[in-house]
């Protein structure tokens, strides 16, 4: 019989000492587990050692380049990428381990639905789920080679099927830190898309906005996960209209 395909976790990290050591627990099935972080000073990098993973210090150039050189440095070739405030749920681990028993033999990757904890609870529809990510993946056949830093994605030469189960994504730890994370990654993604050559117009500070919201809360149901759906849904919308006003400015030669 041949042996079990192997499988490396990989994570970047920065600052995460109080989500760190449960995402790793999360992967204990994994054959190694990788944590490259771009400098914490928290305790990050001691309690993932502690927790038995492989720790690589890398100072951060865009959250894609990271999580492309935390995959070619794993051992191997089936990877598995978290980000830290991630969990696997028992449920996905039972469809990865059956997966893996088969030898990852029908797809160069897999994907699989998250679930995004917000205020004490799980929300279960509008933008935020399924939300499926494609996360589990032979680095021969793909990886995070290409697109923007932000809003990354993997690209992937083959068959991608789809794993029962969630992964838990614990993503703000408060209205402040999902603020702070929207105004980031608006500016972000402001910046990526003048790159890109593209163009804001004040019709996009209106009608963006209206659409993400009118799509994530009635036409996706996001009225149905209550005041949380709403909240949700109407910070979602902030975030777009930050990202085009950026761009705006950007477009006309202001900061």
């Amino acid at each position: 019989m041949p042996d079990r395909t192997r499988l490396s976790a990989c994570i970047i990290t920065l600052n995460e000492a109080d989500r760190i050591g449960e995402c790793i627990e999360s992967l204990a099935f994994c054959d190694e587990i990788l944590v490259v972080d771009s400098g914490s000073s928290d305790g990050t990098r001691e309690i993932a050692a502690s927790a038995g993973a492989s720790v690589i210090e890398r100072a951060f150039d865009g959250y894609r380049s990271q999580k492309d050189f935390a995959v070619t440095q794993a051992r191997h070739d089936w990877v598995l990428c978290l980000d830290a405030d991630e969990r696997v749920t028992p449920r996905l681990r039972n469809s990865i381990e059956s997966a893996r028993d088969r030898g990852f033999a029908d797809a160069a990757g897999y994907k699989f639905a998250r679930a995004t904890e917000y205020f004490g609870k799980f929300l279960r529809h509008g933008n935020a789920y399924p939300d499926r990510v494609l996360r589990l993946f032979d680095r021969r056949r793909g990886g995070w080679h290409a697109g923007r830093e932000i809003h990354e994605h993997v690209v992937i030469d083959g068959p991608v099927r789809a794993l029962a189960g969630d992964l838990e994504h614990r993503a703000y730890r408060s209205l402040d830190d999902q603020l702070a994370r929207y105004r980031r990654y608006a500016a972000l993604m402001a910046q990526d898309m003048q790159q890109r050559g593209r163009r804001a117009h004040l019709h996009n500070l209106i009608l963006n906005p209206c659409w993400r919201f009118l799509r994530g809360y009635l036409l996706r149901g996001g009225f149905l996960d209550g005041w949380r759906g709403l909240l949700f849904a109407l910070l979602e919308a902030d975030y777009v209209r930050e990202k085009f006003a950026r761009l705006w400015l950007l477009s006309h030669g202001e900061r």
